[in-house]
C-alpha cells in the first residue's frame, strides 16, 4: 500500500531536495570555473612549462620570417614554449610594447626582440627586466645598448662599410664619379639604420662628422636620402623621388634587399637599371638571387638563423639555472658575423660569390 506523506514529511522532503539542488548547482558552477581557468589562454601553461618570447619588427620581411623559423626550431630542441609577436610594420613600437606586456602577464622567463624603435622600447624593456625576465636584442641594438642583458647581432657598421668599400673600389676601377642615393629605413634614426648608413659612407670614403645621425653629412656626391620602411614598395617610391631630384644617380645604397628590389623596379621603369649600381645588406636567399642576376652589385650577408638559435639557447639556459649569457665588454654585444657577397670581386676585399651565398643564405 502506498504510504502518504504527512505535512511535516512533505516539508522535510522539499527542504532536502532544495538543498541537494543548491549543492549540485554550486558544484557544477565550480567545475565550470575550473575548466574555464584551465582552458584560458593566459600563457602560463603547466607548472613545468617554460615560456619564452620572440618579438620581431614585422612578420612579412623574409629576414624576420627566417628568424622566427629558426627560433621555433631551437625552441623545440630546447623543450621550451615560444610565443611570437611582431609589429604591424617597420617602426611600429606600440605593438612591441603590448607584446612585452603580454609576455610579462604570461609568466615568460624572457624574450628576444628586434626593436622597431631603439629608444622608445626601452621603458617597456625596463619593466620586463624589473620583473626578472631576461631580455636579448637581436639584429638591432637598443639605445642605450645596455638596456638589454645582451645583443646578438650583425656588426651593422661593418656590414655597411663592406659594401661601401666594394662600391668605392668598383667606381675607382671604372674611373666613374659617384652620384649617390641613400635609401634608408625610416625617420626614427633607429640604430641599425644609422650604423649601416654611416658605415657605407665611411667605407666609400665620405667623412661624416656626426656618426649618430643620418643625413647630416655635406658631400656633393650625395644626391639625398629617402626612407623605405625596409619594404619593396617603399624602395620603389624612394628611388622614384630621388631620381626626380637628380636623374644622374649611378650608385644606390639600400638599407636591405626588399628596398633594393623596389629601387631596381623604379630604375628599370626609368630605363636606368643597366648603368646604376645597387648595394645592400641582408644576404637573404632572394637577395643572393638578385646578386646572381646582376640586380644587386654586392650585399653584406647576415645570419638571422644563428641570432635566433643563440638567443633561444641563452633563454633556455637562463630558465634552467639562472645563468645569463657570457658577453664581451662591448656593451654585451655578441657579433654573429657578416660576409660580403658579390660576383664582381674587388682587389683587397675578401668576398664570396653568389654560389656560396645560395648555400649559406641566412644560415
Amino acid at each position: 500500500m502506498r504510504r502518504t506523506r504527512n505535512g511535516k514529511d512533505r516539508k522535510r522532503w522539499r527542504g532536502a531536495t532544495i538543498a541537494a539542488l543548491v549543492v549540485s548547482a554550486i558544484l557544477a558552477f565550480s567545475t565550470i570555473l575550473t575548466l574555464g581557468a584551465c582552458g584560458a589562454n593566459d600563457g602560463r601553461g603547466s607548472d613545468d612549462e617554460v615560456i619564452i618570447g620572440l618579438i620581431t619588427k614585422t612578420d612579412t620581411n623574409p629576414f624576420f620570417v627566417q628568424m622566427k623559423q629558426g627560433a621555433q626550431r631551437a625552441a623545440r630542441e630546447q623543450g621550451v614554449t615560444l610565443q611570437t609577436f611582431a609589429g604591424r610594420q617597420d617602426g611600429d613600437n606600440e605593438s612591441q610594447v603590448q607584446a612585452i606586456e603580454n609576455l610579462i602577464s604570461a609568466g615568460a622567463k624572457g624574450f628576444l626582440i628586434t626593436p622597431n624603435d631603439s629608444k622608445a622600447i626601452v621603458p617597456a624593456i625596463d619593466r620586463a627586466r624589473q620583473q626578472g625576465l631576461l631580455v636579448i636584442a637581436l639584429d638591432t641594438p637598443t639605445d642605450p645598448a645596455d638596456a638589454v642583458d645582451a645583443t646578438f647581432a650583425t656588426d651593422n657598421y661593418k656590414a655597411g662599410s663592406l659594401i661601401g668599400q666594394w662600391a668605392r673600389a668598383k667606381f675607382d676601377n671604372e674611373g666613374r664619379q659617384a652620384r649617390i642615393a641613400m635609401l634608408d629605413l625610416n625617420p626614427n634614426q633607429v640604430s641599425v639604420d644609422v650604423q649601416r648608413d654611416q658605415g657605407f659612407l665611411e667605407g666609400f670614403g665620405i667623412d661624416v662628422e656626426d656618426k649618430t645621425r643620418i643625413g647630416d653629412e655635406d658631400d656633393p656626391r650625395i644626391v639625398g636620402h629617402d626612407v623605405t620602411d625596409g619594404a619593396e614598395e617603399g624602395g620603389r617610391t624612394a628611388m622614384e623621388n630621388l631620381l626626380q631630384k637628380d636623374p644622374s644617380i649611378n650608385l644606390v645604397y639600400t638599407i636591405n634587399e626588399p628596398a633594393a628590389a623596389g629601387a631596381y623596379q623604379a630604375l628599370k621603369a626609368a630605363d636606368r637599371e643597366k648603368d646604376v649600381t645597387i648595394v645592400s645588406v641582408d644576404g637573404g636567399c632572394p637577395g643572393v638571387d638578385n646578386v646572381e642576376a646582376g640586380i644587386i652589385g654586392a650585399t653584406s650577408m647576415q645570419f638571422p638563423l644563428k641570432m635566433a638559435t643563440l638567443g633561444v639557447e641563452a633563454l633556455a639556459e637562463f630558465a634552467k639555472n639562472g645563468t645569463k649569457p657570457a658577453v664581451t665588454e662591448r656593451k654585451a654585444f655578441v657579433n654573429t658575423g657578416t660576409k660580403l657577397i658579390t660576383d664582381e670581386p674587388q682587389d683587397g676585399l675578401t668576398s664570396k660569390g653568389s654560389a656560396w651565398g645560395k648555400q649559406n643564405c641566412w644560415g
